[in-house]
């Protein structure tokens, strides 16, 4: 298997895993957010600003498809310059 073949193929399947665990624990998704919701509150409480709440977007389709676009450049430009 090329290395090109590889790396698309390892991009889709850890999205794919990612989402069958979201999919499999349905809460997941939800307790993750919070936690790090938690997170970002515990370190902006110790400046000492208080801030209203941020709503968090992860566009998670669009990190796909920019990840085996950048893959397949990347991986064209090393085959080219071999």
């Amino acid at each position: 298997m090329s290395p090109l073949a590889f790396s698309i193929v390892a991009s889709i399947v850890l999205t794919v895993v990612l989402n069958l665990v979201l999919w499999m624990f349905p809460g997941a998704g939800q307790r993750l957010g919070e936690a790090v919701t938690r997170l970002v509150e515990r370190s902006d409480n110790q400046d000492g600003a208080e801030t209203g709440r941020v709503r968090f977007y992860f566009p998670w389709k669009a990190m796909l498809i920019g990840s085996i676009a950048l893959t397949i450049a990347i991986n064209v430009l090393l085959l080219l310059f071999r």
